[in-house]
């Protein structure tokens, strides 16, 4: 299987494609094609996240489970939707904290895309899901391929920001050095568990600040008040 990668992903992910886990993973999915399930987001999606945000201009990772199993959700990015879709809850619930802790207005769509071209990986740890059946496509590789993607950026990026939100997601943090980047954990954005410490991390202002003390530009999180065109 060719590598669908961008150049700055492909030089250290682009031998997976050739791993048995990966044979494998693309053989379930296209049984779930041959099977006529719809699955989420559409395969040029797939790899949405590796294509807006190269190795050598990630920032911060924000790191999601699962895409969006809605129509016309999700397209590659985690917690983002496409535009003319509304702000799941969850998001919802970030941009309250990003009032809260920078002053940064809410808007009134989820398209996220503004964040990930300035170095914001908006990463899934599962790439695909069927549609209303959330979880249904972990264990199947992509968590192998992700976990693969993380510590790519661990030991190829400068100093960036995990924010890692949610049991699922501080899972990860074994695999990150934090000698050399910095790792911000509380509970998932969503209304379950938000109110029980999401809200009040200052992930956003904590993330900026640690950018700039490394020397790096922090990331602008307000968002246009209109989304933009999704591509190119």
């Amino acid at each position: 299987m060719a590598s669908p990668l961008p150049t700055s992903w492909n030089r250290y992910l682009g031998a997976e494609f050739e791993a048995p886990y990966m044979q494998e993973l693309r053989q379930f999915l296209a049984q779930e094609k041959a099977a006529h399930k719809i699955v989420y987001p559409h395969s040029s999606d797939w790899f949405r996240a590796f294509e807006l945000t190269p190795v050598e201009q990630v920032r911060v990772v924000i790191l999601g489970q699962d895409p969006y199993h809605g129509p016309r959700q999700a397209h590659g990015l985690c917690f983002s939707v496409r535009p003319g879709i509304p702000a799941p809850p969850s998001l919802q619930n970030v941009y309250k904290e990003l009032a809260q802790d920078l002053g940064v207005a809410p808007v009134s769509h989820g398209f996220l895309e503004p964040w990930a071209r300035q170095g914001v990986l908006l990463l899934n740890t599962s790439l695909t899901v069927e549609q209303g059946n959330a979880g249904s496509h972990r264990g199947k590789g992509w968590e192998r391929f992700t976990d693969r993607a993380i510590e790519v950026v661990n030991a190829h990026a400068e100093p960036s920001v995990f924010l890692l939100w949610g049991s699922h997601a501080r899972q990860k943090k074994a695999l990150v050095d934090t000698d050399r980047h910095l790792v911000l954990e509380s509970p998932h954005p969503s209304p379950l568990s938000a109110h029980r410490g999401f809200f009040g991390n200052h992930h956003f202002s904590r993330a900026n600040e640690f950018l700039v003390s490394q020397g790096r530009a922090p990331v602008d999180w307000q968002l246009p008040a209109e989304p933009g065109p999704e591509r190119p």
